[in-house]
Protein backbone atom coordinates (compact mmCIF):
# COMPACT_ATOMS: atom_id res chain seq x y z
CA UNK A 1 0.00 0.00 0.00
CA UNK A 2 1.91 2.99 -0.90
CA UNK A 3 1.41 6.29 1.41
CA UNK A 4 0.12 9.64 -0.03
CA UNK A 5 0.79 12.41 1.44
CA UNK A 6 -1.59 15.38 1.67
CA UNK A 7 -0.12 19.25 1.85
CA UNK A 8 3.57 18.24 1.23
CA UNK A 9 6.61 20.98 1.53
CA UNK A 10 9.05 20.41 -1.62
CA UNK A 11 11.09 22.43 -0.01
CA UNK A 12 13.52 19.40 0.68
CA UNK A 13 12.29 18.11 -3.11
CA UNK A 14 14.18 20.98 -5.09
CA UNK A 15 17.33 22.19 -4.99
CA UNK A 16 16.66 25.38 -5.18
CA UNK A 17 15.14 25.03 -1.70
CA UNK A 18 11.42 26.89 -2.69
CA UNK A 19 9.18 26.57 0.57
CA UNK A 20 5.90 25.54 -2.08
CA UNK A 21 3.15 22.65 -1.23
CA UNK A 22 2.24 19.53 -3.11
CA UNK A 23 -1.72 18.93 -2.31
CA UNK A 24 -0.60 15.41 -2.43
CA UNK A 25 2.94 13.64 -2.29
CA UNK A 26 3.87 9.88 -2.67
CA UNK A 27 7.58 8.15 -3.29
CA UNK A 28 7.01 5.02 -5.00
CA UNK A 29 9.57 2.33 -4.19
CA UNK A 30 8.99 -0.63 -6.68
CA UNK A 31 7.12 -0.19 -10.44
CA UNK A 32 3.52 -1.98 -8.57
CA UNK A 33 3.44 0.75 -6.12
CA UNK A 34 3.36 3.22 -9.62
CA UNK A 35 1.09 0.85 -11.36
CA UNK A 36 -1.03 0.63 -8.29
CA UNK A 37 -0.79 5.13 -7.74
CA UNK A 38 -1.84 5.34 -11.61
CA UNK A 39 -4.01 3.40 -11.55
CA UNK A 40 -6.05 4.42 -8.26
CA UNK A 41 -5.07 8.33 -7.82
CA UNK A 42 -4.30 9.23 -11.55
CA UNK A 43 -7.50 10.01 -12.63
CA UNK A 44 -8.53 12.05 -9.54
CA UNK A 45 -6.02 15.08 -9.90
CA UNK A 46 -3.21 16.82 -12.65
CA UNK A 47 0.27 14.43 -11.54
CA UNK A 48 3.68 15.28 -12.09
CA UNK A 49 6.68 13.21 -12.24
CA UNK A 50 9.38 14.38 -10.03
CA UNK A 51 13.24 13.30 -10.14
CA UNK A 52 15.78 14.55 -8.21
CA UNK A 53 14.73 17.87 -8.08
CA UNK A 54 17.77 19.42 -9.52
CA UNK A 55 16.43 20.86 -12.32
CA UNK A 56 13.35 22.51 -11.83
CA UNK A 57 12.03 25.84 -10.47
CA UNK A 58 8.80 25.55 -8.45
CA UNK A 59 6.49 29.09 -8.98
CA UNK A 60 3.86 28.18 -6.52
CA UNK A 61 2.31 25.30 -4.88
CA UNK A 62 1.09 22.47 -6.94
CA UNK A 63 -2.87 21.24 -6.73
CA UNK A 64 -2.44 17.65 -8.01
CA UNK A 65 -0.10 14.90 -7.24
CA UNK A 66 3.38 15.14 -7.29
CA UNK A 67 4.99 10.78 -7.86
CA UNK A 68 8.57 10.76 -7.32
CA UNK A 69 9.58 7.57 -8.41
CA UNK A 70 12.55 5.70 -5.99
CA UNK A 71 13.78 2.56 -8.07
CA UNK A 72 17.12 1.85 -7.39
CA UNK A 73 19.54 -1.21 -7.96
CA UNK A 74 23.23 -0.83 -9.70
CA UNK A 75 23.10 -4.25 -11.86
CA UNK A 76 25.85 -5.49 -14.22
CA UNK A 77 23.60 -7.50 -17.12
CA UNK A 78 26.67 -8.31 -19.48
CA UNK A 79 30.58 -8.04 -18.86
CA UNK A 80 33.24 -8.68 -21.04
CA UNK A 81 36.74 -7.54 -21.85
CA UNK A 82 35.85 -4.21 -23.21
CA UNK A 83 32.60 -3.44 -21.95
CA UNK A 84 30.14 -3.44 -19.16
CA UNK A 85 26.79 -2.90 -19.36
CA UNK A 86 24.95 -1.92 -16.56
CA UNK A 87 21.72 -1.31 -15.41
CA UNK A 88 20.78 1.59 -12.90
CA UNK A 89 17.49 2.02 -11.21
CA UNK A 90 15.66 5.45 -11.84
CA UNK A 91 16.01 6.66 -8.32
CA UNK A 92 19.44 6.64 -7.99
CA UNK A 93 21.36 9.41 -6.99
CA UNK A 94 23.89 9.95 -10.29
CA UNK A 95 27.00 10.87 -8.22
CA UNK A 96 26.64 7.69 -6.32
CA UNK A 97 26.43 5.95 -9.55
CA UNK A 98 29.80 7.73 -11.07
CA UNK A 99 31.06 7.14 -7.09
CA UNK A 100 30.76 3.07 -7.70
CA UNK A 101 31.85 2.83 -11.75
CA UNK A 102 35.18 5.07 -11.30
CA UNK A 103 35.59 2.63 -7.56
CA UNK A 104 35.13 -0.55 -10.30
CA UNK A 105 37.57 1.18 -12.72
CA UNK A 106 34.50 1.51 -15.26
CA UNK A 107 34.58 4.65 -17.56
CA UNK A 108 32.59 6.93 -19.37
CA UNK A 109 31.10 9.03 -16.70
CA UNK A 110 34.01 9.97 -14.75
CA UNK A 111 33.68 13.72 -16.51
CA UNK A 112 29.79 13.58 -14.83
CA UNK A 113 31.09 13.54 -11.33
CA UNK A 114 28.98 15.75 -8.72
CA UNK A 115 26.26 16.58 -11.05
CA UNK A 116 23.00 16.76 -8.79
CA UNK A 117 20.31 14.53 -9.73
CA UNK A 118 18.78 11.28 -10.48
CA UNK A 119 20.10 8.47 -12.75
CA UNK A 120 16.65 8.17 -14.32
CA UNK A 121 16.76 11.98 -14.81
CA UNK A 122 19.66 12.09 -16.58
CA UNK A 123 18.94 10.88 -20.50
CA UNK A 124 15.91 13.27 -20.19
CA UNK A 125 18.45 16.51 -19.96
CA UNK A 126 20.99 14.51 -21.71
CA UNK A 127 23.10 15.92 -18.90
CA UNK A 128 26.75 16.78 -20.01
CA UNK A 129 29.60 18.22 -18.70
CA UNK A 130 33.88 18.44 -19.67
CA UNK A 131 33.57 17.71 -22.74
CA UNK A 132 31.13 14.19 -22.14
CA UNK A 133 27.29 13.88 -22.42
CA UNK A 134 25.58 11.10 -20.98
CA UNK A 135 24.22 10.43 -24.04
CA UNK A 136 27.53 8.90 -25.25
CA UNK A 137 27.55 5.74 -23.10
CA UNK A 138 23.22 5.59 -22.85
CA UNK A 139 22.32 2.20 -24.46
CA UNK A 140 18.77 2.09 -23.85
CA UNK A 141 16.57 3.60 -21.85
CA UNK A 142 13.42 1.80 -20.09
CA UNK A 143 10.21 3.44 -18.96
CA UNK A 144 6.95 2.85 -17.75
CA UNK A 145 4.27 4.07 -20.57
CA UNK A 146 1.40 5.80 -18.83
CA UNK A 147 -1.68 4.98 -21.39
CA UNK A 148 -0.66 1.02 -21.87
CA UNK A 149 1.36 0.41 -18.47
CA UNK A 150 3.71 -1.51 -20.23
CA UNK A 151 6.98 -1.52 -20.03
CA UNK A 152 9.19 -0.04 -22.95
CA UNK A 153 12.97 -0.11 -24.10
CA UNK A 154 14.20 2.61 -25.97
CA UNK A 155 17.54 2.70 -27.63
CA UNK A 156 20.10 5.13 -28.23
CA UNK A 157 18.72 6.03 -31.38
CA UNK A 158 15.41 6.19 -30.51
CA UNK A 159 16.24 8.52 -27.53
CA UNK A 160 16.70 11.27 -30.44
CA UNK A 161 19.57 13.14 -28.04
CA UNK A 162 20.53 16.61 -28.73
CA UNK A 163 22.29 19.28 -26.29
CA UNK A 164 20.32 18.70 -23.29
CA UNK A 165 17.38 17.74 -24.99
CA UNK A 166 15.92 14.09 -26.01
CA UNK A 167 12.58 12.68 -26.77
CA UNK A 168 11.82 12.52 -23.06
CA UNK A 169 11.49 16.28 -23.14
CA UNK A 170 9.61 16.33 -26.21
CA UNK A 171 7.49 13.52 -27.53
CA UNK A 172 7.36 11.68 -24.44
CA UNK A 173 6.96 14.44 -21.78
CA UNK A 174 4.43 13.61 -19.32
CA UNK A 175 3.40 10.37 -21.19
CA UNK A 176 5.93 8.20 -19.34
CA UNK A 177 7.60 6.91 -16.21
CA UNK A 178 11.77 6.35 -16.52
CA UNK A 179 12.24 3.16 -14.44
CA UNK A 180 15.78 2.43 -15.22
CA UNK A 181 18.47 3.33 -17.44
CA UNK A 182 21.42 0.78 -19.18
CA UNK A 183 24.97 2.27 -19.72
CA UNK A 184 27.47 0.91 -21.78
CA UNK A 185 30.82 1.11 -19.43
CA UNK A 186 34.16 1.04 -20.64
CA UNK A 187 37.24 -0.90 -18.69
CA UNK A 188 39.99 0.75 -20.61
CA UNK A 189 38.45 4.07 -21.48
CA UNK A 190 40.07 6.63 -23.74
CA UNK A 191 40.87 9.63 -21.19
CA UNK A 192 39.21 13.25 -21.92
CA UNK A 193 40.97 16.16 -20.41
CA UNK A 194 40.42 18.64 -23.27
CA UNK A 195 37.83 20.66 -21.79
CA UNK A 196 38.09 24.16 -19.55
CA UNK A 197 41.03 23.81 -17.18
CA UNK A 198 40.44 20.34 -16.65
CA UNK A 199 43.83 18.45 -17.60
CA UNK A 200 45.45 21.51 -15.73
CA UNK A 201 43.90 20.21 -12.58
CA UNK A 202 44.47 16.71 -13.17
CA UNK A 203 48.17 17.01 -13.89
CA UNK A 204 48.03 18.12 -10.38
CA UNK A 205 47.51 14.77 -9.18
CA UNK A 206 50.20 12.74 -10.57
CA UNK A 207 49.41 9.85 -13.29
CA UNK A 208 45.73 9.87 -15.07
CA UNK A 209 43.14 7.81 -14.05
CA UNK A 210 39.20 7.50 -13.36
CA UNK A 211 39.93 8.67 -9.69
CA UNK A 212 42.33 11.51 -10.55
CA UNK A 213 39.47 12.77 -13.37
CA UNK A 214 36.60 12.53 -10.92
CA UNK A 215 38.91 14.08 -7.83
CA UNK A 216 39.14 17.35 -10.54
CA UNK A 217 36.12 17.45 -11.74
CA UNK A 218 34.38 18.12 -8.35
CA UNK A 219 37.33 20.36 -7.19
CA UNK A 220 36.53 22.09 -9.98
CA UNK A 221 33.07 22.25 -9.84
CA UNK A 222 33.22 22.58 -5.30
CA UNK A 223 35.65 26.11 -6.35
CA UNK A 224 32.98 27.73 -8.82
CA UNK A 225 29.50 26.41 -8.06
CA UNK A 226 27.61 26.39 -5.02
CA UNK A 227 26.61 23.55 -2.58
CA UNK A 228 22.43 23.17 -2.78
CA UNK A 229 22.85 22.44 0.76
CA UNK A 230 24.11 25.15 1.75
CA UNK A 231 22.71 27.63 -0.96
CA UNK A 232 19.84 26.69 -3.04
CA UNK A 233 20.85 26.42 -6.60
CA UNK A 234 19.61 24.55 -9.92
CA UNK A 235 23.13 24.53 -11.25
CA UNK A 236 23.29 25.77 -14.71
CA UNK A 237 19.93 27.58 -15.51
CA UNK A 238 20.15 28.40 -18.99
CA UNK A 239 21.59 26.22 -22.03
CA UNK A 240 24.25 27.85 -23.85
CA UNK A 241 22.84 29.22 -26.81
CA UNK A 242 23.98 27.92 -30.80
CA UNK A 243 24.35 31.28 -32.64
CA UNK A 244 25.51 31.61 -36.44
CA UNK A 245 29.17 32.05 -37.10
CA UNK A 246 28.40 35.53 -38.62
CA UNK A 247 26.33 36.24 -35.86
CA UNK A 248 29.57 35.23 -33.57
CA UNK A 249 31.69 37.13 -35.87
CA UNK A 250 29.64 40.34 -35.85
CA UNK A 251 29.86 40.06 -31.54
CA UNK A 252 33.19 40.14 -32.33
CA UNK A 253 34.03 43.21 -33.39
CA UNK A 254 32.76 44.60 -30.23
CA UNK A 255 33.51 42.12 -27.97
CA UNK A 256 37.16 40.27 -29.08
CA UNK A 257 37.38 38.42 -25.98
CA UNK A 258 34.04 36.32 -26.49
CA UNK A 259 34.14 32.72 -26.24
CA UNK A 260 33.69 30.81 -29.09
CA UNK A 261 33.11 26.97 -29.66
CA UNK A 262 33.15 25.24 -33.09
CA UNK A 263 29.57 23.01 -33.63
CA UNK A 264 29.87 22.50 -37.04
CA UNK A 265 31.03 24.66 -40.28
CA UNK A 266 28.33 27.29 -39.60
CA UNK A 267 27.14 27.76 -36.03
CA UNK A 268 28.83 28.33 -33.35
CA UNK A 269 28.05 27.83 -29.19
CA UNK A 270 28.91 30.79 -26.81
CA UNK A 271 28.80 30.61 -23.16
CA UNK A 272 25.96 32.08 -21.57
CA UNK A 273 27.30 33.02 -18.12
CA UNK A 274 29.83 35.03 -19.98
CA UNK A 275 26.65 36.41 -22.11
CA UNK A 276 24.88 37.24 -18.70
CA UNK A 277 28.40 38.63 -16.86
CA UNK A 278 28.81 41.22 -19.93
CA UNK A 279 25.25 42.38 -19.23
CA UNK A 280 26.79 42.88 -15.73
CA UNK A 281 24.52 40.08 -13.71
CA UNK A 282 27.12 38.71 -11.83
CA UNK A 283 27.10 38.27 -8.19
CA UNK A 284 24.31 40.57 -8.03
CA UNK A 285 21.19 40.05 -5.83
CA UNK A 286 17.96 41.37 -5.62
CA UNK A 287 15.95 40.92 -2.83
CA UNK A 288 16.51 37.05 -1.84
CA UNK A 289 17.46 35.71 -5.32
CA UNK A 290 20.73 36.49 -7.29
CA UNK A 291 23.50 35.27 -9.70
CA UNK A 292 26.48 33.50 -8.06
CA UNK A 293 29.60 35.56 -7.61
CA UNK A 294 31.38 32.61 -9.32
CA UNK A 295 29.30 31.79 -12.28
CA UNK A 296 26.88 33.85 -13.87
CA UNK A 297 25.13 30.85 -15.22
CA UNK A 298 23.41 30.03 -11.76
CA UNK A 299 21.13 31.63 -10.20
CA UNK A 300 20.36 30.97 -7.01
CA UNK A 301 18.49 31.44 -3.49
CA UNK A 302 19.67 32.93 -0.61
CA UNK A 303 17.22 31.90 2.06
CA UNK A 304 13.30 32.89 1.66
CA UNK A 305 12.91 33.39 -2.23
CA UNK A 306 10.05 32.41 -4.18
CA UNK A 307 9.79 30.95 -7.36
CA UNK A 308 8.09 33.95 -8.58
CA UNK A 309 11.23 36.10 -7.71
CA UNK A 310 13.54 33.40 -9.35
CA UNK A 311 11.92 33.31 -12.54
CA UNK A 312 11.29 37.09 -12.63
CA UNK A 313 15.62 37.52 -12.27
CA UNK A 314 15.64 35.10 -15.07
CA UNK A 315 13.40 37.13 -17.22
CA UNK A 316 15.16 39.94 -16.84
CA UNK A 317 18.77 38.54 -17.37
CA UNK A 318 16.97 36.88 -20.14
CA UNK A 319 15.78 40.59 -22.05
CA UNK A 320 19.01 42.57 -20.93
CA UNK A 321 21.21 39.46 -23.08
CA UNK A 322 18.69 39.98 -26.01
CA UNK A 323 18.87 43.66 -25.99
CA UNK A 324 22.56 43.57 -25.48
CA UNK A 325 23.48 40.59 -28.29
CA UNK A 326 20.58 39.56 -29.82
CA UNK A 327 20.69 36.17 -28.49
CA UNK A 328 17.90 34.52 -26.68
CA UNK A 329 18.62 32.02 -23.71
CA UNK A 330 16.77 29.47 -23.22
CA UNK A 331 16.22 28.24 -19.45
CA UNK A 332 17.84 24.74 -18.90
CA UNK A 333 15.56 24.45 -15.55
CA UNK A 334 12.35 23.43 -15.91
CA UNK A 335 9.55 25.89 -14.51
CA UNK A 336 6.31 24.46 -13.06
Amino acid sequence: MVNIKENFSLKHSNTLGINVYARYFVRTKSLDDIKDVLENYRKYFPFYILGGGSNILFTGDYNGLIIQPDLKGINIIDNDLENCIVEVGAGENWDDFVKWAVENNLGGIENLSLIPGSAGSSPIQNIGAYGMEVSNVILEVKYLDLLSKEIVSLSNRECHFGYRDSIFKNHLKNRIIITSVVFRLKHHPVFNTSYGNLQTETGKKGKLSLQNIRDAVINIRRSKLPDPEELGNAGSFYKNPVISANQANEIKQQFDSVPCFPVDETRVKIPAGWLIEMCGWKGKRVGSAGVHEKQALVLVNYGGATGEEIRNLAMKIGESVFAKFKIKLETEVNII
